[in-house]
């Protein structure tokens, strides 16, 4: 049975992309893979409420490219993927092409 996330606030799902190698084609160690991490939407929450009760527009989408600090958000297993549940505000940039 197929089942969907959901998230609720300013959470988003997100679907890491695994970068073993570098853009030159290099095997990069674990200790390389400090650095800030990317990976796709594939779900947003409504986003917060300001203190008037109403809704604040989120600035991401589904199908956003991202880029985020790898060890910020929660991390899960759903459906045999590899996937983060992050806030909005952990997420550093939109990647645009």
């Amino acid at each position: 049975m197929t089942t969907t996330l959901k998230p609720l606030g300013d959470r988003v799902v997100v679907e890491p992309i695994k970068e073993d190698i570098s853009a030159g084609g290099i095997a990069l160690p674990e200790t390389a893979k400090d650095e800030p991490q990317r990976g796709f939407v594939l779900a947003v929450g409504p986003g917060l409420r300001d203190a008037k009760g109403q809704r604040m527009e989120m600035d991401i989408v589904v199908g956003d490219k991202v880029l985020f600090a790898r060890y910020g958000g929660s991390s899960l297993k759903h459906e045999g993927k590899d996937l983060l549940i992050l806030r909005e505000d952990e997420i550093l940039a939109i990647i645009e092409n």
